[in-house]
């Protein structure tokens, strides 16, 4: 007899409850643990390449750890882990707990059909410090701004990382090949490699607080891949992050509460996966189809005319990736000055970004786009100039994606067109900045005002 671990958003092998508690159950029966991925279609198949190959190279890294005895089965998990279960006669099936609306609706799919087999769904802890649901305000309620949701997160603490209980016995079970990757990696995966590059973080964490939004200097920590298919837990990083302290270790730890008000945001509204949370736009304040569509392409192409944002664009399409501030001012972009609804833009990213996840994209959008919880929209139309010239003031980021404007000296990059001979291969500006802004907010007093 046997137990189960299904891997999903938890590829490592340390600080791992759900593996943890197979181990133990396996242990306790003197058993050995089945370590299951189940390459989801549903989920495959709107995936981009590059993060299509990310996940393979951290599978194969996982398989690595594990003596090569991960057990890959493609399919629906609910056809998949009730024949596994069947095929190796295990009792129990162990996995994190998932609060998307999709795992959600998954599950308590998978856990019906594998209670008729006479097989216990067993879920133990979460890709998160503190679970979805589990920060409340006084009267029970969930909260709806940031700043109060993170003190009483803090509040409320959590659990060290799990204790390491030695190696585990895999079985030996028939695997099916994983696909053909398109291409290499973007950056190295597995655990090994998130587990390298946080303590490299970690040493110059004290400047994290006042140069992360500088995209030419590339200070932050790029574990946002690591943590979308935990290969590193946050509750990893919280407990490093005690034995530090000052601004940088203090704004780190708040980005990482960002990280958990988003996912508790959307488990209490799982709607706001595609819809506005708070509408604040008329019908009549969008882009016409035709005309978005020309803009929608020079955006994702990074051919606005507008260096910061085409830096941006471009740094996604070759890395997988883009630096947090940039991703505001491209996002500001496309709805405040191009008057496209943020969720073509959110879907874009998710088909591109290693780290897509589906509460922080969605709900990264809906801030940018002033239609989230605390939004203040009057007052996040981001002029990608100004941006460009506070963030990147010698032009080094802009110069390092746009090779049109590399031989543009200094802080000239972010305006080209005010050289005497502005560069005759790159893009004009797509539309004035100060008119579509005018425009932005004259829409949103006539909403408000309706």
């Amino acid at each position: 007899m046997t137990t189960i671990h299904w891997f999903r958003r938890d590829l490592r092998l340390a600080d791992n409850p759900a593996l943890n508690s197979a181990w133990e159950e396996a242990q306790a029966d003197d058993s050995q643990v089945v370590g299951l991925f189940v390459l989801d279609d549903g989920l495959w198949g709107p995936s981009g390449s590059p993060r299509r190959d990310y996940l393979l190279a951290s599978l194969r890294a996982l398989d690595e750890s594990m003596g090569g005895r991960l057990v890959v089965r493609r399919g629906d998990p609910v056809d998949v882990l009730p024949s596994v279960a069947h095929e190796v006669g295990a009792q129990t099936v162990h996995v994190a707990e998932s609060f998307e609306p999709y795992g959600r609706a998954r599950d308590e799919k998978v856990e019906s059909d594998l209670a008729e087999a006479g097989v216990r769904l067993q879920r133990k802890g979460s890709a998160y410090a503190v679970s979805p649901g589990r920060v409340l305000t006084r009267t029970g309620t969930p909260y709806r701004v940031f700043t109060p949701f993170r003190t009483a997160w803090l509040d409320h603490g959590w659990r060290g990382p799990a204790a390491d209980l030695g190696p585990v016995d895999w079985v030996d079970l028939a695997s099916e090949p994983l696909p053909e990757a398109d291409g290499e990696p973007l950056r190295p995966a597995g655990e090994a490699a998130a587990l390298e590059r946080w303590h490299e973080f970690l040493e110059d964490v004290d400047g994290y607080d006042s140069d992360r939004d500088r995209p030419d200097l590339d200070l932050t920590s790029r574990l946002s891949v690591p943590l979308k298919w935990g290969e590193i837990h946050p509750r990893t990083l919280l407990a490093d992050l005690k034995q530090v302290r000052g601004d940088g270790a203090a704004s780190f730890r708040s980005e990482l509460a960002w990280r958990e008000f988003h996912a508790d945001v959307l488990f209490h509204s799982p709607e706001a996966a595609t819809l506005s949370i708070r509408e604040v736009m008329p019908d009549d304040a969008w882009a016409p189809r035709s005309q978005a569509d020309r803009w929608f392409q020079a955006w994702t192409e990074g051919r606005t005319g507008y260096p910061m944002v085409d830096a941006g664009m471009r740094q996604l399409l070759a890395e997988g990736w883009m630096h947090g501030r940039v991703r505001m001012i491209v996002g500001s972009f496309l709805v405040k000055d191009l008057h496209i609804p943020w969720q073509r833009g959110a879907r874009h990213f998710m088909q591109h970004l290693l780290d897509a996840d589906r509460s922080q994209n969605q709900l990264n959008w809906q801030w940018v786009a002033g239609t989230g919880l605390d939004a203040s929209p009057y007052f996040r139309i981001f002029n990608p100039v100004t941006q460009g010239l506070k963030f990147d003031p010698d032009g080094d980021y802009v110069r390092r994606w746009v090779p049109e404007l590399r031989a543009v000296p200094g802080k000239a990059v972010h305006e080209p067109w005010k050289l005497p001979d502005p560069p005759e291969d790159y893009p004009d500006q797509l539309v004035d900045h100060s008119r579509e802004r005018k425009e932005s907010l004259d829409a949103y007093a006539r909403f408000k005002d309706a």
